[in-house]
């Protein structure tokens, strides 16, 4: 199933969930995700949580991964260890928006969030 978008290219500008993706023969390595924030307005922040499921129904009271929280357009990556959740089949991501100040209270955000295996874990893993 990976690499996949687990977030394809979307425009936010409200708390939510992705669909939940079937990691098919991914399960059980070790991912890169990559956090892309196209566009944004000022004075706003943006969470997001990656959560597991074995049965794609069920997704525990805490995140399996968190990205820092962002303010900011860029591209941000972590390492997220599912070979240390190897029940985990299914994936969900959440986020959630915050604006303050002046102007507007609505958030806006464009993003995406690719996840892929990481190929340096192998050879650490037998090293």
């Amino acid at each position: 199933m990976l690499p996949a978008f687990l977030v394809p290219e979307i425009t936010i500008d409200s708390n939510g969930s992705s669909a939940a993706i079937d990691l098919g023969d991914s399960g059980g390595e070790m991912l890169l995700l990559t956090l892309g924030i196209l566009d944004i307005v000022e004075q706003e922040s943006l969470d997001v949580t990656l959560w597991g499921s074995a049965d794609g129904e069920t997704w525990g009271a805490v995140p399996i991964r968190t990205f820092p929280q962002k303010f900011y357009c860029g591209t941000y990556q972590i390492l997220c260890p599912l070979d240390a959740h190897p029940d985990i089949r299914y994936l969900r991501v959440d986020w959630k928006v915050h604006r303050w100040g002046v102007g507007s209270k609505t958030p806006m955000f464009k993003l995406y969030l690719f996840a892929e295996p990481f190929s340096g874990y192998a050879s650490q893993k037998t090293a």
